[in-house]
């Protein structure tokens, strides 16, 4: 199954709310959710008070992105205020099977995220306890950058390892997607993806059909 998963991080906040409902009505799947905590990452986002108040505002699929040191000071909380799929950094984790675990815990899905530059053999030991892949496009911590052209080769090998084991999990792309890099990732086999800039970066509702529209072709 394809999957949308509009960005916030790119949304107008002074009517967030307003701007998730209209990704929502115009059949997005997720709700890509950011969290930076300046270490990690350069940039700060926003954290659970966020998370709360857009809960309220869909009913769709909180896909939570941790970008912070140490994520497993915060996966209860997150999860209590409407995670539906926490994803980590491996890059950002000293114990990364107790994290799946602790997320696992809380009765919601676990992702694991890889930087451009991380090796996909860093999930060789962990990734049957995993529900998803999220594989960075762009280096993390900035919204609106240019997708990276070599991590194309990535997203085929993690399909084919994903296909040849019949895991049977998603895997997410992030960084850099618009209405023609977006055919690139889906050829390569990604099939939940994560556009920020593309889709609110003007009319939300309409950039979100289109995108649904693109990924419609690709459906088996």
């Amino acid at each position: 199954m394809k999957i949308l998963s509009p960005s916030i991080l790119a949304a107008d906040f002074k009517c967030l709310g307003g701007q998730i409902q209209e990704v929502d009505r115009a059949g997005a799947q997720y709700i890509h959710v950011d969290v930076m905590d300046g270490m990690f990452v350069p940039s700060i986002s926003f954290g659970m008070p966020v998370l709360s108040s857009i809960r309220s505002a869909t009913e769709k699929v909180l896909d939570v992105h941790l970008m912070i040191q140490n994520p497993e000071r915060y996966i209860e909380q997150f999860a209590k205020c409407g995670a539906d799929l926490i994803t980590v950094h491996v890059e950002a984790c000293q114990h990364l099977d107790r994290v799946i675990e602790q997320i696992h815990s809380q009765g919601i899905k676990a992702g694991v995220a890889l930087n451009p530059a991380t090796s996909l053999s860093v999930l060789e030991y962990v990734i049957e306890k995993i529900d998803m892949v999220l594989l960075m496009t762009v280096n993390p911590g900035f919204g609106g950058q240019k997708y990276i052209d070599s991590c194309t080769l990535k997203i085929k090998k993690m399909r084919e390892w994903i296909d040849q084991k019949k895991y049977g999990i998603d895997l997410e792309v992030d960084g850099g997607i618009n209405k023609e890099t977006i055919k690139t990732v889906l050829d390569a086999g990604a099939n939940v993806i994560v556009a920020g800039s593309s889709i609110f970066g003007g009319d939300a509702q309409k950039n979100t059909k289109e995108l649904l529209e693109i990924m419609e072709k690709y459906e088996a």
